[in-house]
């Protein structure tokens, strides 16, 4: 048996670039600039796309009585803008035809006018199909930046760029609930909140000039520059059926259980709990440093011990954090909260590396674009599921937590595909076929 590799040193924090905060660690010492040079402006772009995904799980109360909508036409309201990322498992193929960075910057754009539309939405469909082209954006331009982040970092330090990119990415979220605090104060109310999000659109000339093509993709010569734009969706299927379907159970079980709890927590805070929007950003903002950690804390273990192992792990203890949160007593709900996010963000980590590291050069595009159409399709499943529940038992403490248990069938999937830390993409690749 080959030697269990030495554990990485890092760097003191004090050596950080600016953009990292130092509560999420240093710097593994076989980083280099170019890396993290790379790293950071796919993390800007992070940011912004975060903040935007975190509106509707904030503002839900005050969109849902914008539109008179109950609780159980909440859910099902909830299930339909999320199912709007659905287009990106169409977009992010090109990825492979066009490059990374031409995506990014494409999506970059789309999210920004899409977020402005979603502020003049003037009834629930129109909000709908707002989100649906700046969801499908949304996902196209955080996917690519998981690729860009697995195809240029060293083998071993894969884990921890892909957690550097979550965990300084999610601070968006943190600025979300922040600037949420003053939803009743702001102009517009949560209408102007999505209207900031064309504040990206701002920063694309400094995302063109400073992020470049990926080295693997501009060296590849594969199927992904010939045929139609979609071919490679075909390919991957047919040249990687196992892994495929194993991703498809892992994404989308981990989304079905894990979305709908998440996606409730404002929700349930101010109607159940008689939370202010204040506190809830009282509370986003307090603990989310401790919860946010979840992602480059998964990407080191992953990087040490396997993304399969860490995985597994988050993801079988998720269903006792949300009925610690959603059923437990009222006073101690930060702690569950806090868990409940950590473990998110670290599954979040994991999974998308896997679905990034699975797939030769020619079709990582496409394979990450799978997980986003799976990542939909699973949310919407579970807020479905989470809506037929409500219909039946009128209590979130009941139905969030049970929809929450299919985490435990993604925990169980991730063990279908090989174990990919600490090995260079291209022998990954090299197994499967």
């Amino acid at each position: 048996m080959a030697p269990e590799p030495a554990p990485p040193s890092y760097r003191s924090v004090r050596q950080n670039p600016w953009w990292i905060p130092p509560f999420l660690g240093g710097i593994p010492t076989g980083v280099e600039p170019a890396h993290l040079r790379v790293l950071g402006f796919v993390t800007l772009a992070m940011f912004f796309e975060n903040y935007d995904l975190s509106l509707l799980g904030s503002a839900l109360p005050q969109i849902a009585a914008t539109f008179s909508l109950d609780k159980a036409a909440q859910g099902e309201f909830a299930a339909a803008t999320r199912f709007g990322a659905l287009p990106a498992f169409f977009l992010l193929p090109l990825a492979d035809r066009i490059g990374r960075r031409r995506l990014l910057l494409i999506a970059i754009a789309g999210m920004s006018v899409g977020s402005l539309l979603t502020a003049l939405a003037q009834s629930p469909l129109q909000f709908v199909i707002a989100q649906l082209a700046t969801r499908t954006c949304i996902v196209a331009a955080a996917i690519a930046s998981f690729v860009v982040v697995a195809e240029e970092f060293p083998a071993a330090h894969r884990g921890w760029g892909i957690g550097m990119l979550g965990g300084v990415g999610a601070i968006g979220f943190g600025f979300g609930a922040l600037v949420y605090g003053f939803v009743g104060s702001m102009p517009f109310g949560w209408r102007g909140l999505y209207a900031l999000g064309i504040v990206p659109l701002l920063f694309l000339p400094a995302f063109a000039r400073g992020l470049r093509e990926t080295a693997r993709f501009a060296a590849s010569t594969g199927v992904a520059r010939a045929g139609s734009a979609f071919r490679p969706l075909a390919d991957l299927f047919r040249r990687h059926p196992r892994r495929a379907l194993a991703l498809a159970l892992i994404a989308g079980m981990a989304n079905a259980g894990a979305g709908p709890s998440l996606q409730f927590i404002s929700e349930f805070l101010q109607t159940e709990r008689g939370w202010t929007p204040g506190a809830y950003a009282a509370l986003s903002v307090a603990f989310g440093a401790f919860a946010i950690i979840g992602n480059p804390v998964a990407g080191r273990l992953g990087d040490r011990f396997g993304r399969r192992r860490v995985a597994a792990c988050v993801l079988l203890l998720f269903p006792l954090a949300a009925l610690a949160f959603f059923a437990g007593p009222a006073r101690l709900v930060a702690l569950p909260w806090t868990l409940m996010v950590f473990l998110w963000m670290a599954t979040n980590v994991s999974v998308r590396a896997l679905a990034t590291e699975l797939f030769p050069t020619s079709l990582r595009g496409t394979g990450a674009g799978s997980l986003a159409l799976l990542e939909t399709l699973g949310v919407g499943l579970g807020l479905l599921t989470y809506a037929a529940l409500m219909g039946a038992s009128g209590s979130q403490s009941l139905a969030l937590p049970l929809v929450a248990l299919a985490c435990l069938v993604a925990a169980a999937s991730v063990f279908l595909v090989p174990e990919t830390a600490r090995r260079e993409l291209e022998d990954v690749a090299a197994d499967a076929v």
